[in-house]
């Protein structure tokens, strides 16, 4: 048990390498399995649901060899078992990626529901339906997901929602099944580009990835090969809203500018200056921030992911801000902390209201999710004073060396062991 202790109140100034996409990172892993042969897996960032992948990957059979910290060779050759583990699989939402590779290889998968992080209901039924539409019959029983089919044929499916986990397993599952899939109303999420690059690299024939139909001419066999996953999106914008929220100077590199426009456009908005290289980025804030109204919307639109790290850079902003979140119900669970450093937020439904305050103040702080723990960390080093933030097992899942970086930037961050029993925040 970790926690962070920061010393907040000072402008991050330096450079900062974004790491592989965890988004990508979660379903190329499972895709490796199709290939039933090696892959040469680069730029994987290194955190807790790469690990946990990986570890399912071994537990079925897999060859798992670290070339370094960041490029693995996976060999799927001898793949002798088509069930995840309980425990693993319930550590992490993108577990269900297991069950559209292991249908597409072997015919058959099962894996337990989806874990991560709690954001409200993850149904599964998008899924399903698109692998009921390949022929597969699927059933849930005490918590397991089977799907079984004695061959594939690819199908036209159109989505009630737009799903990125539903479109990324349907492409899985769609390979190679035999015939052409069309898939429509589909997420297109660059995370979504990617797999579909990575597995045309091994072979399949898939068009349109990006666009809200992905059309799939089933292949009979796919093979290994080298590929290099993009950079995170998501851990890139988080260090935007570090530099703007301490008004800093940083210069972020391994970006790709394009996938961070409907972060760039909302940051300008809100007074800051950034500066788009071929693969970096310079952001930086001298000026007072600006109130915005902020709604998460399937990509091209502002991401779910980075709606805490928005709300709480708005918390200082001169005057007011609406920010409504339509992806998960759950996601402003985290407002009651940062009431506890003196913001001024309202929350009705999925709605939050944002009266900008001229400082946060320094407090103990809980991680609630993933992203949300990282938008305590960037609060911290905002207010003017020691901050905890506990709970930070949370943050690990998608960010490599997070504390690392910020130290490079100038933050005064250290990680120090959490008494296991002890309350370590005040009540």
């Amino acid at each position: 048990m970790e926690k962070y202790v920061i010393h907040g109140g000072k402008p991050l100034s330096g450079e900062v390498v974004i790491g592989g996409a965890k988004n990508a990172a979660v379903a190329i892993l499972p895709a490796t399995i199709l290939a039933g042969g090696k892959c040469l897996i680069e730029n994987l960032p290194c955190i807790s649901d790469v690990m946990a992948s990986l570890q399912i990957l071994s537990e079925l059979g897999a060859g798992i060899r670290m070339v370094t910290r960041n490029i693995y060779e996976i060999d799927t050759t001898n793949i002798n078992s088509t069930e995840v583990s309980n425990e693993l699989s319930r550590q992490m939402r993108a577990s269900y990626y297991f069950l559209g590779a292991l249908l597409g290889r072997f015919g058959s998968g099962q894996v337990a529901m989806p874990g991560g992080c709690n954001l409200g209901p993850r149904p599964i039924d998008q899924h399903l339906k698109a692998f009921t539409a390949f022929g597969a019959e699927d059933s849930v029983e005490y918590g397991q997901i089977r799907v079984k089919a004695d061959h594939l044929v690819g199908s036209h499916v159109f989505f009630d929602t737009v799903s990125v986990g539903a479109t990324m397993n349907a492409m899985l599952a769609a390979a190679t099944a035999q015939g052409t899939t069309v898939l429509e109303n589909v997420a297109r999420e660059p995370h979504i580009v990617d797999l579909a690059n990575f597995l045309n690299m091994m072979g399949a024939d898939i068009h349109g990835a990006g666009t809200d139909v992905i059309k799939i001419h089933g292949v009979k066999q796919l093979h290994g090969c080298n590929y290099s996953i993009i950079p995170d999106q998501i851990e890139a914008g988080s260090y935007m809203v570090a530099a703007a929220i301490t008004k800093g100077d940083v210069t972020l590199r391994n970006v790709t500018p394009k996938h961070l426009e409907p972060i760039t456009a909302k940051l300008r908005a809100a007074g800051c200056e950034i500066e788009e290289f071929d693969d970096a980025l310079r952001i930086r804030r001298t000026g007072n921030l600006h109130p915005l109204k902020v709604k998460t919307m399937p990509h091209p639109g502002f991401p779910t992911d980075m709606q805490p790290l928005m709300t709480t850079l708005l918390t200082l902003a001169d005057g007011t801000s609406i920010v409504t979140e339509v992806i998960w119900e759950n996601r402003f669970r985290y407002v009651d902390e940062l009431l506890r450093m003196g913001a001024n937020i309202q929350v009705d439904g999925q709605v939050a209201v944002i009266e900008g305050v001229k400082k946060l103040r320094p407090a103990p702080l809980r991680a609630t999710d993933l992203r949300a723990g990282a938008a305590m960390v960037m609060a911290a080093l905002s207010a003017d004073g020691i901050s905890e933030v506990d709970e930070t097992i949370h943050i690990e899942r998608g960010y490599e060396n997070i504390v690392e970086k910020l130290q490079l930037l100038g933050a005064d961050i250290r990680r120090v062991e959490a008494p296991r029993n002890a309350i370590t925040r005040a009540i």
